[in-house]
C-alpha cells in the first residue's frame, strides 16, 4: 500500500507487535479487571479460596438499591458522595484557581509557594491522614490548644458525623489542591504576555483582563480541572478509612465497597466479606461516575468550541 513505512510481508505485522505489549499490559490492569468486576458482581462471590461461588443474577443490585434498611444506608452513602464531589469540586477548583493566579506572579518566593501548595500531593493518603489526625487530635493536639484558648472545644474525627464528614472535605482539598494549582499554572504561562499588554493599552483593569483575557484562554485548564475534581471525589475513600472509619452518616460509596468487599462493616469488627455484593455497589459507583464525567464533559466541549473556536 502506497504510503505505508513499515513494507510488505512480514514487515507488515510490525506496527501490531510493537503495540502488543502495550495492549496485553492494558487488558491484564485495566479491562480485564473491569470485565471480572462486573461478572462477579451478578455471584455472590466472597473472596474466600475454596468457597463456592454461585450465579444470583440481579439481587446483588436488588439488595443495594431497593431491600430494607440496608438499601436506605447505600442510598443516603451515595447522597453523601454526591455532596462530597460538590463541595470538594468547588472549593479546590476556586483555590486552586486563585493560588495558581498568585504564585504565577514574578515576585520573590513564588517558587517555594508552588512547592509548598505542591507538596501534600507526593504524599500518600495514609501519611496525609495520620498528619491531619495528629494536628486534630483533640487531647492537646496543635488545632485543640488553639480552640482552648479561645475556649472552644472539638471532637474533629470522632465527633458527630457532619463534623467529621466535612474535616474529611477539607483533608481532602489539602491533599489535591497541588495538582489543581499545577494545571493551572501550566495554563496562565501558555497565555502570551502580548495579550495582557493590549488590554492594559485599553484601558482595561484587572478584573476585565482577568475576565476577558485569561478567564477563556484557560479554557482547556479549566476543563481538564473539573473532570479530574469530579472524577477524583467521586472515587475518593482512602482518607476516610485513615481518619474516621466505618462509620453511620460518614460513609460514602467508594468506602462502603471497600468495607463490604473486605469485611469491615463497624469500625474494626471484621464480618462476612461480601465481594460479589462489593462489585455490583463498584458498578453503581462506575455508572454514577460515567454519567457525570459524560455529561460535564459533553457541555464543557460545547463551551470550548464557543471560547475558542
Amino acid at each position: 500500500m502506497r504510503g505505508y513505512h513499515f513494507g510488505g510481508g512480514k514487515s507488515r505485522w510490525a506496527p501490531y507487535l510493537f503495540l502488543l505489549p502495550g495492549l496485553l499490559l492494558y487488558v491484564m490492569i485495566a479491562l480485564g479487571p473491569s470485565i471480572s468486576t462486573t461478572f462477579f458482581s451478578f455471584t455472590n462471590a466472597t473472596g474466600i479460596r475454596g468457597a463456592p461461588v454461585d450465579w444470583v443474577g440481579l439481587d446483588n443490585y436488588k439488595e443495594f438499591l431497593f431491600m430494607g434498611q440496608a438499601s436506605r444506608d447505600n442510598l443516603s452513602a451515595l447522597g453523601r458522595t454526591l455532596l462530597f464531589c460538590f463541595f470538594v469540586t468547588t472549593i479546590q477548583f476556586s483555590l486552586g484557581l486563585l493560588v495558581a493566579v498568585l504564585v504565577n506572579q514574578k515576585l520573590k518566593g513564588t517558587n517555594f509557594f508552588r512547592t509548598l501548595y505542591f507538596m501534600p500531593v507526593i504524599l500518600g493518603a495514609v501519611i496525609q491522614g495520620l498528619i491531619w489526625s495528629l494536628f486534630l487530635y483533640p487531647l492537646g493536639g496543635p488545632m485543640d490548644s488553639i480552640l482552648n484558648f479561645f475556649g472552644m472545644s472539638s471532637e474533629f474525627f470522632g465527633g458527630p458525623p457532619t463534623e467529621a464528614f466535612g474535616w474529611v472535605i477539607v483533608v481532602q482539598i489539602w491533599a489535591n489542591l497541588g495538582t489543581t494549582m499545577i494545571i493551572f499554572l501550566a495554563g496562565l504561562q501558555t497565555i502570551p504576555s502580548e495579550l495582557y499588554e493590549a488590554a492594559e493599552i485599553d484601558g482595561a483593569n484587572k478584573w476585565k483582563v482577568f475576565k476577558n483575557v485569561t478567564w477563556p484562554l484557560l479554557t482547556p485548564s479549566v476543563n481538564t480541572n473539573l473532570l479530574l475534581n469530579i472524577i477524583g471525589s467521586l472515587q475518593a475513600w482512602q482518607l476516610f478509612l485513615v481518619l474516621i472509619g466505618y462509620r453511620n452518616g460518614t460513609q460514602v460509596l467508594g468506602y462502603l465497597i471497600y468495607a463490604v468487599g473486605f469485611g469491615q462493616t463497624s469500625g474494626s469488627v471484621t464480618s462476612s466479606f461480601r465481594q460479589g455484593y462489593a462489585a455490583a455497589a463498584s458498578i453503581v459507583l462506575f455508572i454514577l461516575v460515567l454519567i457525570l464525567g459524560t455529561t460535564t464533559q459533553f457541555f464543557l466541549s460545547r463551551r470550548e468550541r464557543r471560547i475558542l473556536g
